[in-house]
């Protein structure tokens, strides 16, 4: 049962090598090809990958970086009937896929099946919060997406047209996950290891700066929008909790604008608008059992909120649209 691994690349030069290996050596046995979906790498990743027996694939402007054009641009490029999607920053658990396509093969309703991903790198506050909270990669059995990626039956995505959405610069597994479901498609996630993430280093602060400067944190905002008049549309929201959470901040945002607007004593506005700040905090470290994840969590808060209608705006292309692309090095050259 040969699989297509594509693996998402943007200046991997640290991890690269290894999440190669890791997708050679599981293939090895069941026979198939590695394919470096490159958004613009500017580092050494393409001259380390090369030098593997891989197909290295790499965007062409107007096509631009996205979390949803990494994985099109490798599945157009890809032959199997098995897809196996992770980052450029992950190791592939070596028995994964024999277990995944086994339960593909005696499920024949499931669209993909994923297991765990086991944070490596859990200083940051951001990847400490993801492994602490009821997030959707610690969910076990029938899940709603596969965040981090996982094994799709190719058949699964070709009956939904496209495997992600070019547009799309964040939450673009839930949009696949809920265009198969709503096409009848199921999603599992095996009690078992997928991968092995080696995420980000960097200050939990300036990755909050870093992913609104590389569009990531409006993908909510872009989903919603490329579900406007989809059957699916009233789904997604019951189905996305955080949108109550977004709505409960624009309230609170209004609330204290209101007082600092109409409370006749300025000083008192501002001492009443900066207890609502103090309570907020309060409540939320409560909540983590530690101030600095508290304090994180409501600055967090402040940056998807705003973030949303930004990406609601955006404007979109045709997702099934061919992205732009070469080939850099093929494996069979």
């Amino acid at each position: 049962m040969p699989v297509s691994v594509i693996i998402k690349t943007l200046n991997e030069e640290q991890r690269i090598a290894a999440t190669i290996e890791s997708a050679l050596d599981a293939i090895k046995q069941l026979g198939g090809e590695v394919i470096i979906a490159d958004s613009g790498s500017s580092d050494r990743t393409l001259e380390i990958a090369s030098q593997y027996p891989v197909t290295i694939a790499q965007l062409l402007p107007p096509a631009r970086p996205s979390c949803g054009i990494g994985p099109q641009l490798g599945f157009q490029y890809s032959s199997h009937a098995y897809l196996c999607l992770l980052d450029g920053d992950m190791l592939l658990d070596p028995e994964f896929l024999p277990d995944a396509i086994a339960y593909l093969n005696a499920n024949p309703q499931a669209g993909g099946v994923t297991g765990h991903v086991d944070e490596k790198l859990v200083t940051s506050l951001e990847y400490a919060r993801r492994v602490t909270r009821n997030a959707p990669e610690n969910r076990i059995g029938d899940i709603d997406r596969m965040n981090g990626g996982g094994l799709y039956r190719r058949a699964a995505i070709d009956s939904v047209g496209y495997i992600s959405d070019r547009n799309l610069h964040g939450y673009e597994e839930f949009d696949l996950g809920i265009r198969l479901r709503d096409a009848g498609w199921t999603l599992h996630r095996l009690d078992r290891r997928f991968v092995q993430h080696f995420g980000h280093t960097v200050n939990s602060y300036r990755l909050l700066v870093r992913r609104w400067r590389s569009k990531y944190l409006f993908g909510i905002g872009e989903f919603l929008r490329a579900s406007v008049g989809k059957p699916y549309f009233f789904r997604a929201l019951r189905e996305l909790p955080e949108l109550r959470l977004w709505a409960v901040v624009y309230a609170w945002w209004i609330a204290v604008f209101a007082i600092l607007i109409f409370v006749p004593d300025k000083l008192w506005a501002l001492l009443l608008a900066a207890a609502s700040l103090g309570g907020v905090l309060l409540l939320a470290s409560l909540a983590k059992r530690s101030l600095s994840m508290g304090l994180y969590t409501v600055v967090a808060w402040f940056f998807h909120a705003a973030a949303l209608p930004v990406g609601f705006l955006a404007p979109r292309r045709n997702p099934e649209s061919r992205v732009e692309s070469r080939i850099v090095a093929g494996a069979n050259e």
